[in-house]
C-alpha cells in the first residue's frame, strides 16, 4: 500500500484570485420517487447527517468513532481533462466488458441538446457492449417517469460526462432516475463520471466559487467526502479547504485532470497521469492536512476518514444556510430554451 506524502505543488499561482470569504450554502433537494429499499434509505440518512453537521465546533473530532460498512458497487471518479485509456477501460471492465449494459448521462453538457453531442459520444459508440443508452432530459417531470428511467433498471454501468454539475442535481436529485442509478450500485454495478460527473459523487457538492463560494447537496455516492476536480490544473486547494472548514466531519478529495479514483468496497486506487490530493480540516489537535496520492497509490477509505457513520452534532437542516451577509450567488443560466425551476419549486427541494 502506497504511503501518502505532503503535496508539493503550490495552492495558488502568482496573481491568481483566491476565493473570497463569502460562502453560501444552498440545499434544494428534489422530491423523492417511490422507495428503492435499503440502499436508498441509507443514502438519505448519510446525506442528511453530513449536511446537518456543517455547524460542528472547530474543536470537535473531524472523523466519527466508527465507519459505515463498505460501499455497494464501484465508483470511477475522474478529474476532467483528457482521460487516459486505462481509466475508461477500467470503467468498462467493472461494467462487464463485452456484456456491459452502459447508460451515458449527457445532461451536464451544454451540447446535450445539439447535434455536436454525437461527436463527443464517439468513444462510447466504438465500444463492443451488450447495450448503450444515452440518457438526457432537462425536465424533472420526465426524470420521474418510469419509461425514461427504464434503461437504468438493467444497466451494469452509468457514466456522467462533464459540464455543469448543477444541471445534474437540479434535474435528477430526488427523482426516480436518481433512485434507479442507486439501484445500479446496489446490484454491484459501477457509476463513474468526469469533471461535473465527479463533483456530484459526494454528499456535499461545490456548485460554484464565483462571485462567492456556494455548495449544495450532491448525490452522495461516496459518503464522507467533498470531491473537487481539475484540482491542480485550476489551483482549487483553497476553495476545498474553505468547504472543509464548514464541514469538519468530511475529507476532501481533489482529483487532478487526466486522473481518477477507483473505489471498490473500502479500497481506493489512483489511476492516471497526475495526483489526487487528500485534504482534512484543521482541528484543536492540529492544523489542516494536505497529502498527495500518486498514480498507482492505494489506500483504505477508513484510513482516509472518508466514510462517515455518524456526526458529532446534527443541527436541523433548513432550506438555505448563509454564512456571509451578502446575497446568494445568482444561478448559472440554463441552456437556451430551458426554463430554470421556479423559486417555489426550489424551496420544496429541501433535504429531509
Amino acid at each position: 500500500m502506497a504511503v501518502m506524502r505532503p503535496a508539493t505543488r503550490p495552492s495558488w499561482r502568482k496573481g491568481m484570485d483566491v476565493p473570497n470569504n463569502s460562502e453560501t450554502l444552498v440545499s434544494h433537494r428534489g422530491g423523492r420517487g417511490r422507495s428503492a429499499g435499503r440502499c436508498w434509505a441509507t443514502a438519505l440518512v448519510l446525506a442528511a447527517a453530513v449536511l446537518g453537521a456543517r455547524n460542528a465546533p472547530a474543536d470537535e473530532k473531524a472523523a466519527p468513532d466508527k465507519p459505515v460498512e463498505k460501499l455497494n458497487g464501484k465508483l470511477v471518479i475522474c478529474g476532467g481533462g483528457v482521460l487516459p485509456v486505462q481509466l475508461r477501460n477500467r470503467f468498462l471492465e467493472l461494467a462487464g466488458g463485452a456484456v456491459a449494459r452502459v447508460v451515458v448521462v449527457t445532461t451536464a453538457s451544454v451540447y446535450a441538446d445539439t447535434d455536436k453531442m454525437q461527436a463527443k459520444l464517439a468513444f462510447w459508440h466504438e465500444q463492443k457492449l451488450a447495450s448503450l443508452t444515452v440518457l438526457h432530459t432537462r425536465s424533472r417531470q420526465t426524470a420521474n417517469e418510469p419509461t425514461f428511467a427504464q434503461p437504468l433498471r438493467e444497466a451494469t454501468g452509468v457514466w456522467f460526462i462533464g459540464g455543469n454539475q448543477n444541471w445534474l442535481t437540479e434535474t435528477y436529485l430526488g427523482t426516480l432516475t436518481e433512485q434507479e442509478i442507486r439501484g445500479v450500485l446496489c446490484r454491484s454495478g459501477v457509476v463513474g463520471g468526469t469533471s461535473a460527473g465527479a463533483a456530484i459523487m459526494s454528499p456535499v457538492m461545490i456548485r460554484r466559487d464565483k462571485p462567492q463560494l456556494e455548495v449544495g447537496p450532491g448525490f452522495g455516492f461516496l459518503p464522507g467526502t467533498v470531491v473537487d476536480q481539475h484540482f491542480l490544473k485550476r489551483n482549487r486547494q483553497g476553495r476545498l479547504l474553505k468547504v472543509l472548514d464548514l464541514y469538519r466531519n468530511l475529507v476532501g478529495l481533489g482529483i487532478d485532470e487526466g486522473t481518477g479514483v477507483v473505489v471498490e468496497g473500502k479500497h481506493i486506487s489512483v489511476v492516471g497521469e497526475s495526483q489526487v490530493i487528500v485534504c482534512s480540516p484543521a482541528t484543536s489537535n492540529g492544523p489542516e492536512s494536505v497529502q498527495s496520492l500518486d498514480p498507482g497509490a492505494e489506500a483504505d477509505l477508513d484510513e482516509l476518514r472518508t466514510l462517515v457513520a455518524q456526526v458529532v452534532t446534527k443541527p436541523q437542516i433548513t432550506t438555505s444556510s448563509t454564512v456571509s451577509v451578502s446575497a446568494p450567488a445568482a444561478e448559472q443560466p440554463m441552456p437556451e430554451g430551458v426554463d430554470p425551476p421556479e423559486p417555489a419549486e426550489r424551496a420544496a427541494r429541501v433535504a429531509q
